[in-house]
């Protein structure tokens, strides 16, 4: 990896410490409470070189911008709220119920959920 910058120990630091995975503009945002001059350019510069060096993974979401998240963490889901946009990660998994959804002569290689709703604070305040 390129060589250690303050901008990238902070994206970090806001990363790790979310503990879920971030759009890019939460983790900008994030960042410019300790880097207040910190520019969006080098916030996604330093996104696709963390990518890249596979500390950090991409989630996708279906019509949605991407979300990015510590890497090496065990098989999980996701969950998007519909109302805050945030999504959060869901421990555990239901693999084996998932594989017999496969049809006969396919070969499951992996899978995907997201669950969608309302988070915590969102329920409550509705």
């Amino acid at each position: 990896m390129q060589r250690k910058t303050e901008q990238r120990a902070v994206l970090k630091k806001v990363l790790k410490e979310a503990d879920r995975p971030l759009s890019v503009q939460e983790i900008f945002e994030g960042a410019q409470s300790e880097l207040p001059k910190i520019g969006l350019a080098t916030v996604y510069r330093n996104i696709k070189a963390l990518v890249e060096h596979e500390w950090l993974t991409v989630v996708d979401l279906p019509g949605e911008s991407s979300r990015y998240e510590v890497a090496g963490k065990e098989h999980h889901h996701h969950f998007h709220c519909k109302t805050c946009d945030r999504v959060f990660e869901i421990e555990g998994c239901v693999g084996g119920s998932i594989a017999d959804l496969t049809p006969k002569g396919f070969s499951l290689e992996f899978h995907e959920i997201i669950l969608y709703g309302r988070c915590d604070e969102c329920a409550e305040s509705a």
